[in-house]
């Protein structure tokens, strides 16, 4: 969402590829290894633990598949990911399978580039769409019934506190039950001489709306009509971030940098005691040590309940694939979703499972017992809200990441950059509910 620029011009070369939403997003004929195997091209991208451990997956169905091999290219991010695929789309020459977040999926499938996956649900009998988490196999649902997507994998943001800053400090995690008392925590953390700031909120909008949303936000009108991110509800939140940030400087924000850079920035400041802790993804478990942090859920906003969101990252099924190749991109969705790969990819990058019976999984259930942290993402998820759906394809959500940066990084004031937001963002909202 950082590389708004380079999306921009890629729009310009694919406009009209993208609009129409039809044709091959493929030129070339079924690919075959040396020993036979239907080749599958998938693009997917990640931290570096997280990348490590799909890899091992991906190999670990390489050997045990007869008829596919899955062929891997990673990307800097999702947003990346996305750019390319894109791009891939409009050259004809895209992968067979892609991982994308809920917006950048549901906005393929709108134009009809991502294939339904409903042919290949009904025809296998050892599918168990019941012991898919709801709150992240719905997202891959359209209003219509088609499922453009299967979850991969669930993500929450949580937070990270360095245990012993709170202890010095005589804080109990428990006590924290809103932003205004993490706030006040924050306050009583930090240094006069700055070495040491309370609190790092990870760059970006997703915490903003996280805690948006926590305080009884909502993205649009019960009637699809108005955008409302320049409501009290969200003025009121990202204004206080505003002031915690620039005037108060009792929190923090890093940004900039080549991919992940300023994530993990922002991890090394608390690991490092020069932060009491950060708001940051389900998926950093595997680079922290919790001998020196500990993870909590986020808290509500004033007297409102938490209501973070729980998003799906997404396996898709690009429709200009052959038979033989969306029948290997379906095979493997399944693969990659059995329990104990749930188990192993949850253990070992912290992002929360989306099989219920992931639960029942022996060496998952020794785990947990040992490393409570990995249960706080899902006991989370459990009431946070699912990912938003912004009908505009992006646009609502691309107007709150600008606004976002000139809170956060700019110091403007909350209602001069959701205002304007609020306007762009109405505009597009318009557009659609007129065609």
């Amino acid at each position: 969402m950082k590389k708004r620029v380079v999306a921009a011009l890629l729009v310009v070369t694919m406009i009209a590829s993208l609009l129409t939403g039809c044709g091959s997003s493929k030129t070339q004929e079924v690919t075959k290894t040396e020993d036979g195997k239907i080749q599958i091209d998938f693009w997917y991208s990640g931290g570096k633990t997280a990348v490590n451990v799909f890899q091992e997956i991906v190999d670990e169905y390489n050997a045990s598949s007869d008829k596919y091999e899955i062929k891997t290219t990673t990307q800097a991010d999702y947003t990346e990911t996305y750019e390319k695929l894109q791009a891939g789309i409009a050259g004809k020459n895209a992968p067979d399978m892609a991982l994308l977040d809920v917006d950048k999926s549901r906005n393929l499938s709108s134009k009809n580039l991502v294939a339904d996956l409903n042919k290949f649900i009904e025809e296998d009998s050892d599918f168990r769409k019941e012991d898919y988490l709801s709150v992240f196999y719905d997202q891959g649902v359209d209003e219509d019934g088609k499922v453009f997507a299967l979850p991969a994998y669930g993500t929450t943001q949580v937070l990270y506190y360095n245990i012993a800053a709170f202890e010095k400090a005589g804080i109990d995690p428990s006590s924290i039950k809103t932003w205004q008392d993490l706030a006040a925590a924050a306050e009583t953390m930090t240094s006069e001489d700055g070495t040491f700031v309370g609190w790092e909120p990870m760059w970006g909008v997703d915490n903003l709306v996280d805690a948006a949303l926590s305080n009884g936000a909502s993205l649009i009108s019960d009637d699809g009509k108005t955008v409302m991110i320049n409501s009290e509800e969200w003025v009121e939140v990202w204004e206080s971030f505003r002031t915690w940030i620039h005037e108060d400087e009792i929190m923090k924000v890093n940004s900039g940098g080549q991919g992940w850079e300023y994530w993990y920035t922002t991890i090394d400041d608390v690991l490092q005691n020069k932060a009491g802790g950060y708001t940051g993804s389900s998926g950093d478990q595997a680079d922290l040590d919790f001998n020196i942090v500990a993870a909590m859920e986020q808290p509500g906003f004033n007297g409102n309940p938490s209501a973070p969101t729980a998003d799906a990252l997404q396996l898709v099924m690009l429709e200009g694939s052959s038979d033989e190749e969306k029948q290997g991109v379906y095979e493997f969705m399944k693969y990659f979703t059995l329990p104990q790969n749930q188990a192993k990819w949850s253990m070992a990058t912290g992002y929360v499972a989306v099989r219920q019976s992931t639960l029942e999984v022996e060496e998952f259930v020794a785990y947990t017992q040992e490393n409570p942290q990995a249960l706080v993402p899902i006991s989370q998820a459990a009431h946070g809200t699912p990912a938003l759906i912004d009908p505009t394809g992006g646009k609502i959500l691309d107007a709150l990441t600008i606004a976002a940066d000139k809170v956060e990084l700019e110091n403007i004031s909350a209602k001069e950059a959701l205002d304007e937001a609020q306007k762009t963002a109405q505009e597009a909202l318009d557009n659609v509910n007129n065609k």
